[in-house]
Formats: structure tokens, C-alpha cells, sequence
């Protein structure tokens, strides 16, 4: 029988330019910012297994210190289990980490099945049932800034028209940190003006709005330019069912709630209590692709839809394999920037602007696995702290 003897976990760094943080250890409030340097840091997990598989994963989005803490508390727990067991092993980290907020459950789930994938020859859509090999996408942007890129609402609807020209169906703004929702409508009516009907828009107040009244004013101009969804409105950090029921009951505008909602569970309970339309997963965030399939089969018992939040190869993957999904978050992008994410790919994975085909597409990879390769030596190379968990150094 196959079984895990041994977990690596690589803390790495890296540089990105023309950007700045709202704060330290911020890894999503960014702006761009002509001539800013940011070192971020992000961690990869491998999982080996006595009959020569090994199982890989670089989070992303979900990378962050407490998440890395997490994933550090579980990994011991793999050595002699069966890569196979991810529904048992599902069940008992959910259980380890139900006083933290799961983060660190995620890149170790997509790692075991990135594991299962190479061992059998197959991609992990196809393990899920594939629906789809390519995802329609969206734009969606960094946060606003006062130093010549996304500075005005003018801006916004400028950039808005050049990914419209690039093939872009859809386009997301992220609004400034300060949240005045006045410019934030703004913006929201300036794009709209900018691109036309004819382009798929999104509004994300990142909770980022101040009071319930804010959140109602933008979601009027959300309403008054046919935005597609609105979402995670303002600071009671996307978590309160019943403020949002209020605020769905007094807008047209779809509501996009549940990226701070952590578990199916929660999220199940958040949706029977009318808090939003549409269900938010990432499978970085949510226990993994285990959890983040999980979360798709709710909504489509419910017959709604559910976006993928973010971007990898296992968000790829997730939404290749559900209906009930729109649209995949190239996230994120701006005028005069890369996105911030690491260039960890030996392969011609991107997640960059760029990305995309003439039809606005990008394809779901289809190696076995994640169905892509990492660069092992730009990892090691900017490796700050190598953690290893061996079965025959217990």
C-alpha cells in the first residue's frame, strides 16, 4: 500500500515592482506605485510517498505567514497515512484546525491531489469530471492609488477598455483603501460609460466601505450601470447573513459574499440565510480542492452559481470540472504592473494579462495532476526556511 514518508515545505521570497502594500504583511491590499519595490512571501509543500510519487503545490493567494503555520501543525500528521484517504484526511484537519481559520489545510489537500494525478496518469479535472477545457475570464484589478495608475475614475475605465480590446468578456475593479464610496460610484459609472453594454462588469468593495449606508450607495451605482455582481460590500468583513439579506432586498445588483466565510457549513448556512446569490470558494482557502468541489455540489443542489476566487492551476482545475461557475479571476492586474504573484513555472503556465486567448479564454492544463511544472530552482534559490518531515526521522 502506498503511504506518505515525507512533507517538505519550502518559505520562499520574492520581489515585485511598481507595487505597493496598504501595510506590512499585506499580500491583496496593493497599488501600484511608479519605482515601488515589495518583497512578498509565498511557500510551496511537497508530499513524497514510499513507492516514488510526489505531490506538489506553490500557494498563491493563500500563501500567507499564518497560513504557512497551519500547513507546518498538519504536515506531520501525513507521514504512513494513504494518499488516497483525502476525504478522512479532510475530515480530521478540519477538526485540527477548527481554532484557526483552515487556511493552511488548503495547499497540503491540493498537493495530495496534484500526488493522486501523477500516479494515475490523469489531470485533476478529469478525476473530478471534466465539464469544460477552457474558462472564460475576467480582468480583475489591484486596488486604486494616487500615483498615476488606477487614480481616477477615469482610469479605472481606460484600463477597463483596454483589456475589452485584448479579449477580455469581463472586468473587476478593486476601489481605493479608504473607501469614499462617492468615488468608488464613480468609478463603477466611469468604466461602465468607458467600455459600453457590452462587456460583463464587477465591482469588489473588498470590504474596504465603511457603513451599511456606503455599501447601499455604491450598490445603487453598481445597480444604475448593470454590474454583473457586487461584492464583499464593506467592513463587517463579508461575515454578517443578515446585513446583506437587508442590502439584497434593497439593490438589483447580484451580491458575490463568502470568500471570508470559511467551510461548507458556515457557507451553507450563510446562503439558507439569504446572504447572498452567488457562493464564493477558492481552494486555496476552503480545505482544498476537496473542499472547494464540496462547496460547488452545494450551490448547484441550491441552483446557484459559485465563483472561483483567484488564480492557480488547482482553481483551474475546480472550476474545468463544475457548470456552475462564470467566469475564471485573472487577479491581479493594472496598467503598468505584472501581477504580484511568484514566476514559479518551468512550464508556459501564466497567470499574467497576458494570459488569455482572442476569445477571452485561458485553458485548464491537462498533464497529469496540476498538469504543470514548478521551477525547483528558482524555489530553493529564494528559499528563506526549508521545514521536512520525514517518517524515518520521527
Amino acid at each position: 500500500m502506498s503511504h506518505i514518508t515525507r512533507v517538505e515545505i519550502f518559505d520562499f521570497t520574492y520581489e515585485v515592482h511598481n507595487l505597493a502594500a496598504q501595510g506590512e504583511h499585506t499580500h491583496n491590499h496593493v497599488a501600484y506605485k511608479k519605482g515601488g519595490k515589495m518583497k512578498l512571501a509565498k511557500y510551496a509543500v511537497v508530499i513524497e510517498t514510499n513507492d516514488g510519487a510526489r505531490g506538489e503545490y506553490v500557494a498563491m493567494w493563500g500563501g500567507t505567514r499564518p497560513a504557512l503555520a497551519q500547513s507546518i501543525m498538519l504536515a506531520p500528521d501525513l507521514l504512513g497515512r494513504d494518499p488516497d484517504h483525502r476525504e478522512a484526511i479532510y475530515d480530521e484537519f478540519k477538526r485540527k484546525l477548527h481554532h484557526f481559520d483552515h487556511m493552511g489545510h488548503g495547499p497540503v489537500d491540493i498537493a495530495l491531489w496534484d500526488l493522486t494525478g501523477k500516479q494515475l496518469g490523469c489531470s485533476i479535472s478529469k478525476l473530478l469530471g471534466s465539464y469544460r477545457s477552457r474558462l472564460k475570464a475576467y480582468a480583475s484589478t489591484f486596488h486604486g492609488d494616487r500615483n498615476g495608475g488606477l487614480d481616477s475614475p477615469e482610469a479605472y475605465g481606460e484600463f477597463a477598455l483596454r483589456c475589452k480590446e485584448m479579449g477580455y468578456p469581463g472586468y473587476k475593479i478593486h476601489g481605493w483603501f479608504d473607501g469614499n464610496p462617492r468615488e468608488e460610484a464613480a468609478a463603477i459609472l466611469a468604466t461602465r460609460k468607458a467600455v459600453g453594454r457590452d462587456m460583463e462588469l464587477m465591482y469588489d468593495g473588498a470590504c474596504d466601505l465603511k457603513t451599511f449606508a456606503d455599501a447601499l450607495y455604491v450598490g445603487k451605482a453598481c445597480d444604475e450601470a448593470e454590474y454583473f455582481w457586487f461584492e464583499d460590500p464593506y467592513r463587517d468583513a463579508g461575515l454578517s447573513a443578515f446585513s446583506h439579506k437587508k442590502l439584497r432586498e434593497m439593490l438589483k445588483t447580484p451580491l458575490l459574499i463568502t470568500e471570508h466565510v470559511r467551510g461548507l457549513e458556515p457557507k451553507a448556512d450563510f446562503l439558507m440565510a439569504g446572504g447572498t446569490d452567488f457562493l464564493r470558494v477558492d481552494p486555496e482557502y476552503d480545505m482544498g480542492i476537496t473542499g472547494a468541489i464540496k462547496t460547488a455540489r452545494l450551490a448547484e443542489a441550491f441552483g446557484l452559481d459559485v465563483e472561483v476566487h483567484a488564480v492557480g492551476p488547482a482553481h483551474r482545475h475546480v472550476m474545468g470540472a463544475i457548470r456552475n461557475s462564470n467566469f475564471y479571476e485573472v487577479a491581479l492586474v493594472g496598467p503598468d504592473c505584472d501581477n504580484n504573484i511568484p514566476q514559479v513555472y518551468a512550464c508556459d503556465y501564466s497567470d499574467q494579462i497576458d494570459c488569455i486567448d482572442a476569445n477571452g479564454t485561458v485553458p485548464v492544463p491537462t498533464g497529469p495532476g496540476l498538469g504543470v511544472t514548478y521551477d525547483w530552482d528558482y524555489i530553493k534559490r529564494h528559499t528563506t526556511a526549508h521545514h521536512v518531515f520525514d517518517i524515518n526521522k520521527r
